[in-house]
């Protein structure tokens, strides 16, 4: 004779309520950084109302991205383990303050870019390159009709609205002895060369047109774009900037 066994399998541990509760209040301190980020002290100028805004703005896309990125794992199913879930958050939570502070130096560094370009010549580079958004990629490629590689959209840019000469391969950019070297991508201003390699080696060269994000010919099959370089693929792949005298 078989007896049923009647034993229930065991069930998974939730997560007890004052943790859940630590963890969402995390994710909200985190959020309100960009807004605190704003406040000036007491005695500093307040700044004109269109830059206030400009900043709120910023502020609010920031505390958006972060929630949007910490929830899911907040409320993720309480099936995983407890440690698990800690190590993800926190993984989480490090990466985004590493790309939030990253961004505020990015910022601020462009901003006093164009506010020193009183000849406007940034103004023109990046008025130029972003005429060419949405072109073909084409390797060997120097020009609107015939498509770009990375190396041929720069050296386009600088030629046709600056007259400045590049050289044609992004490996010789990299190395040019009269363009400042900047190792530090939170020193980047609008109309620095940014350059992305593997194993030491540079491959690839892009224009940096501010707030993190750079334009450039990706590769064959798509089309001069922007992407960002604070983090991800590009982010991952950046080794250094070239300033050129304008």
């Amino acid at each position: 004779m078989t007896t049923e066994n009647t034993s229930q399998p065991e069930q998974p541990k939730s997560i007890p309520a004052s943790f859940r509760r630590l963890l969402c209040g995390a994710a909200l301190a985190l959020a309100s950084l960009p807004a605190f980020a704003q406040n000036a002290p007491a005695d500093a100028a307040k700044p004109a109302p269109a830059r206030a805004e400009a900043q709120r703005s910023k502020a609010d896309a920031a505390a958006t991205a972060t929630l949007a990125a910490l929830l899911p794992h907040l409320a993720a199913s309480d099936t995983i383990p407890l440690m698990d879930r800690s190590a993800m958050f926190a993984g989480d939570l490090s990466r985004l303050i590493s790309a939030y502070d990253a961004s505020k130096g990015v910022a601020a560094a462009t901003d006093a870019a164009l506010a020193n370009d009183s000849d406007g010549k940034v103004q023109s580079l990046l008025r130029r390159a972003m005429t060419l958004l949405g072109t073909p990629y084409r390797w060997g490629g120097t020009s609107p009709d015939a498509g770009f590689d990375c190396s041929g959209l720069v050296g386009y840019v600088f030629r046709t609205a600056l007259g400045i000469e590049l050289p044609r391969v992004s490996r010789e950019m990299a190395s040019q002895a009269n363009a400042e070297l900047i190792n530090d991508r939170a020193a980047l201003v609008a109309g620095d060369l940014v350059f992305f390699g593997r194993r030491g080696r540079v491959d690839h060269v892009g224009i940096y047109v501010g707030d993190g994000r750079f334009l450039h010919a990706p590769s064959t099959g798509k089309d001069v774009r922007t992407d960002t370089l604070l983090s991800g693929y590009w982010g991952d792949k950046f080794m250094q900037a070239r300033r050129v005298a304008l």
